[in-house]
């Protein structure tokens, strides 16, 4: 009889233990700012970078966040309306505070081994891309970050996609990215003194804090 016991209680583990659900090992927050709106021919501009928990807590300090212009080359050009609405972050890139895309990449790879333990041989062990619209900043990411692109999951988390629920199920306007006293309710640890879209570093922040704002109307723990 005992052994009997004993075997069901082992069977009963192995099985619980498969069904087990697996958790995300972390979000990874990312920004850009492209050349052109037209991706096919876009390059980057500007790079941003939190790691945050899936309780959207930094797993980094505050210092660590990266937040970095990337080098225009002599004589390339940007569209019209990037030069006409994202003039300052132009001039930062042409100047000597910015940095190639090689070693942007190097950066945002060292940050995430450093907070995120990566890198993972599995590829669902990896931590997962979250942003707004995420999957244009994935593609652009993609062709010139290949060492951030493979300590990444396959998978992407928009806030988008959470936006659109929240409007079309619960029938309410949308978070307001442009309230200040919004931002700092939602965003954890807030700090955020003032809205400025298009800035790379802010529009992460102002994703995280909205993502927790629709959490906290549709998931119920």
């Amino acid at each position: 009889m005992e052994i009997c016991v004993y075997l069901w209680l082992n069977f009963w583990e192995i099985l619980m233990s498969a069904n087990e659900t697996k958790k995300t090992s972390a979000y990874v927050w990312f920004d850009a700012e492209f050349t052109s709106l037209e991706l096919e021919a876009a390059r980057l501009l500007q790079v941003a970078v939190i790691i945050t928990d899936t309780d959207l807590n930094r797993m980094h300090p505050e210092s660590a966040d990266l937040n970095l212009c990337i080098k225009l080359e002599e004589g390339e050009q940007v569209s019209e309306w990037v030069e006409e609405h994202l003039s300052g972050l132009v001039a930062q890139c042409r100047s000597e505070e910015a940095v190639t895309l090689e070693e942007a990449d190097g950066r945002i790879a060292a940050l995430l081994d450093q907070y995120a333990g990566t890198p993972f041989d599995s590829i669902g062990d990896r931590p997962v891309l979250a942003g707004n619209s995420v999957h244009n900043d994935w593609y652009l990411m993609r062709r010139f970050l290949p060492m951030f692109g493979s300590r990444l999951h396959y998978r992407l988390l928009d806030v988008s996609t959470i936006k659109i629920q929240w409007q079309d199920l619960m029938d309410k306007a949308a978070f307001d990215k442009e309230s200040v006293d919004e931002l700092n309710r939602y965003f954890p640890g807030g700090g955020i003194d003032a809205a400025n879209a298009h800035d790379a570093l802010f529009d992460i922040k102002a994703s995280i804090a909205e993502l927790a704002f629709y959490r906290s109307g549709l998931f119920k723990r």
